[in-house]
């Protein structure tokens, strides 16, 4: 037994049956503790009344398992596998219903092409029946209007498939619009690829009228990009403008187009004409793989605008191709060249052709956009032609600070200025992978 005092602490012997007393005593000796700190006040503490008997029940209480819901409808839940066949093979009920029994077949081992020979149904409308019944699923939970639901009930998978890589909230928008309109399984696809594509055309003309959030005006905004890639007046660009107005939501979107087949010219803010509607000079972007497909291409010297004028004196003045080959020989050499698809403005450069690289657009003399400052451009220019001219012409100039810049003709006049370092003949942008119009794989084959 353990006695502790507060002077002494005493311990009595201990003994043990499995111990000879002889061979094992303890008397042990008197301990004295000496502290020059004071003692410590006891400390008092309330407990924290335990949970009353229902609530330990409660936690006590047993949670079986509980697998997740079943994805397939009551009626073919208990199905073997030789009756789920037969009710593909028969299409036994709605597209949406018996859809969920596919995977279930690939869970039990059989491949896409098992299922064909079994069912008829091949690989292709496997998929899209399976991934078409996930974006019914998700217009369910969004509590999409019953009677967008029904529009779908027979031969919906097609259109459902198509807008399958929108998120949930644009998914349930654009198929209201697919039934409002009556769309087919092409014009589901055009669909979500504008309303894919609308936030990725930041900064383009005229983006801003078109409300994003209304699936409507993001295919509008589709058909009025086509539109401008046309002549105008033409027939194909009417046309593509007809479709803009026809699908287009909001009123805004509705005036800019009903502008646009009128004649009218939309103005600035400023009351300004845009300046690059009436740019001569062709701002292009470049399309990956366009130079590996054009049946000419064109190669010119290239130096950095922080070179300045320097740069632009000393680079090669001719360059021509020699022999069956076509081998360019250039008058000296030269570290810096670009390959450029043949278009008309630099074939008919000849001798004096030059490009000059800059970090982003800024360089330019219209209104500063965000890509202006985002990406990096080409300038090519043709020195031949020094003499300032034209007042709605281009020139690559060199300022009083020493910066290299792009000016209009009738600025460098109003300055004094009648010599410029070469006439501006295009403007390259370069080429984005997110880009539509880019080549595709299989233009390569």
């Amino acid at each position: 037994m353990l006695s502790v005092t507060t002077n002494t602490l005493t311990l009595k012997a201990f003994t043990s049956p499995f111990t000879d007393n002889n061979l094992f005593r303890l008397n042990p000796l008197p301990l004295r503790f000496f502290s020059s700190k004071p003692l410590l006040k006891p400390i008092s503490a309330s407990l924290i009344p335990p949970p009353n008997s229902q609530q330990r029940r409660q936690q006590q209480v047993y949670q079986p398992f509980r697998p997740p819901p079943s994805p397939l409808p009551p009626q073919f839940r208990n199905l073997d596998t030789a009756s789920r066949l037969e009710v593909l093979a028969n299409r036994l009920g709605l597209w949406f219903e018996y859809a969920p029994l596919i995977p279930t077949l690939y869970q039990e081992g059989f491949p896409p092409p098992s299922v064909e020979e079994s069912t008829g149904i091949s690989g292709v409308e496997q998929n899209r029946l399976v991934v078409a019944a996930q974006v019914r699923d998700s217009l369910v939970e969004s509590n999409t209007d019953p009677e967008v639901l029904a529009f779908f009930d027979t031969g919906g998978a097609e259109l459902l498939y198509e807008i399958r890589l929108l998120s949930a909230s644009q998914r349930a928008a654009a198929a209201r619009f697919l039934v409002e309109n009556n769309c087919d399984a092409k014009g589901a696809q055009d669909l979500a690829r504008a309303m894919k594509d609308f936030p990725r055309r930041r900064g383009e003309i005229a983006r801003e009228k078109f409300n994003y959030v209304l699936p409507g005006d993001c295919l509008s905004f589709m058909y009025y990009r086509q539109s401008k890639e046309h002549k105008h007046p033409s027939e194909e660009r009417t046309s593509a403008l007809e479709l803009a107005l026809q699908v287009a939501e909001s009123d805004e979107a509705k005036k800019l187009i009903e502008r646009e087949l009128q004649g009218e010219i939309e103005e600035k803010d400023e009351k300004e004409v845009k300046i690059e509607d009436r740019v001569h000079v062709p701002v292009v972007r470049l399309k990956i793989g366009e130079v590996s497909e054009a049946t000419s291409v064109v190669v010119l010297p290239v130096c950095r605008g922080e070179e300045k004028e320097k740069g632009i004196s000393e680079a090669p003045f001719e360059c021509r191709s020699e022999g069956e080959f076509g081998v360019v020989a250039a008058e000296k050499g030269w570290n810096r060249w670009v390959v450029l698809p043949g278009w008309v403005p630099v074939v008919g450069l000849g001798n004096g052709g030059v490009v000059v690289s800059f970090s982003d657009a800024r360089v330019l003399p219209w209104r500063v956009n965000r890509w202006y400052k985002e990406e990096a451009i080409l300038v090519v220019a043709d020195r031949s032609r020094k003499a300032v001219e034209v007042d709605e012409g281009f020139y690559l100039v060199q300022l009083e600070d020493g910066e290299l810049k792009v000016e209009r003709g009738l600025a460098l006049k109003e300055r004094g200025v009648e010599e410029s370092l070469g006439t501006v003949v295009l403007v390259v942008r370069p080429p984005k992978e997110e880009i539509d119009d880019q080549l595709s794989d299989d233009d390569w084959e």
